[in-house]
């Protein structure tokens, strides 16, 4: 005999936050891909170019993503001409991610739809319940594994 108490799926907290999540993040591949991008190139876009991150580890340490992943899509974006790939002075075993002008021109274009997106979501909350979302949301990252396996 089960003893357990039925799971309700839809009641379950991390079914509801996935779902919020999915929506957000659809929507957001759904624009950018108008573009030619995905939700991957645009966070390395990001952090080669706004955050000035130039080592695949620290773009894959900042996107979430394993270096593998990282990899693969530097080179694609390479061939798109998004960024450009340098070997280090210094250490000629490094190498060093610069975004192109084409790259960066997407990221301007881009912005403005990230910025749309989110702002899709926190219009329905007042300013009082999106800073206690973000202060509920990094309390559940706390301690966690932050590199996502897969985007």
């Amino acid at each position: 005999m089960n003893t357990q108490a039925p799971y309700h799926l839809h009641a379950s907290l991390g079914y509801q936050m996935t779902v919020a999540a999915r929506i957000q993040e659809k929507r957001l591949e759904d624009q950018l891909k108008a573009l030619g991008l995905t939700r991957i190139t645009w966070c390395i876009l990001l952090a080669a170019g706004t955050e000035a991150l130039s080592h695949p580890s620290e773009i894959a340490d900042f996107v979430g993503i394993d270096r593998t992943a990282t990899s693969r899509a530097l080179r694609q974006m390479e061939k798109d001409g998004l960024i450009q790939r340098k070997t280090g002075q210094t250490d000629r075993r490094t190498t060093l991610v610069e975004v192109t002008d084409k790259g960066a021109a997407l990221v301007e274009q881009a912005i403005p739809i990230a910025r749309s997106n989110s702002r899709q979501v926190e219009d329905k909350l007042t300013p009082e319940e999106v800073a206690e979302f973000r202060r509920i949301l990094k309390k559940l990252r706390e301690g966690e594994e932050l590199a996502l396996k897969t985007f």
